[in-house]
């Protein structure tokens, strides 16, 4: 969402932002909008003054025993009394049309965003590993459902396509690096671990930015709350509504968290394996931060989303999106790419984004410094640190051998029981 006094004294600089997110001019219509409403709140503000001063007058009329001026002065009483609905109505109707429109418009890009329509724009950072080229390197699905303990086919019985079924050694791998990237992010890097709820309210998911605008990507219940698309939904909401001193600042919460979206335009694309499911599992991050700290902050989420493919060896390249590219609510994102020898390319693993005060304004998050009275809109960022399923993927990927075991990474050893080895059942 967007500050209307900020568009009003710079209508070129919000509609050159949204020209770089390949959007037309909108500021005229918002303006137009916002004239009319304002319009209905002087008629309002004049009513409201006009109601008080007749009725101050009405108490000095029956004071002096003017029966007369009392009768005209209740009488316009009346009048203004009905007249207000309308103005009150009137007033409410351009307000939520401004709402509305501005509800549908994406965050304005950072400056250094590169500028492009697609991810072909993308601007690599850095680059992390030397990919590994495995002579006969097969993709993830071959080489769980060889080891019989990925399985599609019973998962598409119960739930249909985009579904899978993990058991043995790979469902408890899958539980591993979850539970590793848990203890890296809560013990070295400061994050809150939380349990958030799966099920949400339209509000949370506004707060957000997937509502209005994507509401056809959301699992929705017959109780009219939706399922998580992901767990930056409930950590980011932890503070909607609220008032957060500064020096109390960063908040920093990690979760893992099933996830679920039901890949709505991806018709055809990853249609076999794990890399684009309805539910998936991912660890998130998600801080929120005073106005002049979200940048360091974002290069620090970033770093420690890396820092799990270090610790990993899985080769990997951190991107800059373009403004195309970028997610709905960010100014600024970094996607991490993980090396796949299956596919012979990277594939995005983690999505970093600085969302400026967009998210805060939408849920009406503030904060205040220390010894003022003035509060201003917090920032918030998310992060996946990382999507578990697919840090499964580039695992199995990266580990495989050339008998069709999957050896298991030394970081994650301990949390298999010791085991270094995932063989065929």
């Amino acid at each position: 969402m967007f500050d209307i006094k900020w568009i009003r004294e710079n209508p070129d600089a919000f509609d050159a932002g949204l020209a770089r997110r390949g959007l037309g001019p909108r500021a005229g219509e918002v303006l137009a909008l916002d004239e009319e409403a304002r319009k209905f709140t002087h008629a309002l503000n004049d009513l409201q003054e006009r109601r008080n001063a007749a009725s101050k007058q009405i108490g000095q009329a029956k004071a002096k025993g003017d029966e007369a001026e009392f009768n005209r002065l209740r009488e316009e009483v009346e009048r203004i009394k009905h007249q207000m609905p309308t103005a009150e109505a009137e007033q409410k109707k351009k307000q939520d049309a401004i709402r509305e429109l501005l509800s549908g418009l994406p965050n304005i890009p950072a400056d250094d965003a590169p500028e492009g329509s697609d991810e072909e724009a993308n601007v690599e950072i850095r680059k992390w590993g030397a990919p590994r080229n495995l002579d006969g390197a097969k993709e993830h699905f071959d080489l769980g459902e060889a080891l019989g303990q990925m399985d599609f086919e019973t998962a598409a019985k119960m739930s249909g396509a985009r579904f899978v079924l993990l058991k043995g050694q790979l469902a408890r791998l899958e539980r591993a690096i979850a539970s590793f990237m848990l203890d890296l992010h809560t013990g070295e890097f400061c994050y809150m671990e939380v349990q958030p709820p799966l099920l949400v309210r339209d509000e949370a998911l506004f707060g957000t930015g997937q509502l209005p605008k994507f509401a056809e990507d959301q699992f929705v219940t017959t109780a009219e709350l939706t399922l998580i698309p992901t767990a930056e939904v409930s950590l980011t909401n932890i503070v909607s509504g609220d008032i957060l001193d500064e020096e109390q600042l960063p908040l920093r919460f990690t979760a893992w968290t099933p996830c679920f979206r039901s890949e709505a335009g991806s018709a055809g694309r990853d249609t076999r394996g794990m890399i684009r499911l309805h539910q998936f599992s991912k660890v998130e991050l998600v801080s929120i931060t005073p106005p002049e700290k979200s940048e360091a902050e974002h290069e620090r989420m970033t770093e420690c989303a890396e820092e799990v493919l270090k610790r990993l060896d899985l080769p990997f390249r951190t991107m800059m999106l373009s403004t195309g590219d970028m997610g709905f609510s960010a100014k600024k994102t970094y996607d991490i790419e993980v090396w796949l020898p299956g596919q012979a390319r990277y594939r995005e693993i983690s999505s970093c984004s600085n969302c400026g005060d967009f998210q805060a304004r939408r849920m009406n998050t503030r904060c205040r410094p220390k010894g003022e009275k003035q509060t201003r809109f917090a920032h918030t960022l998310n992060g996946s640190g990382l999507a578990v399923g697919r840090t499964l993927v580039a695992v199995l990927e990266n580990y495989q051998q050339a008998d069709g075991s999957v050896a298991v990474p030394d970081v994650l050893r301990p949390y298999m029981g010791g085991l270094t080895k995932i063989e065929a059942m």
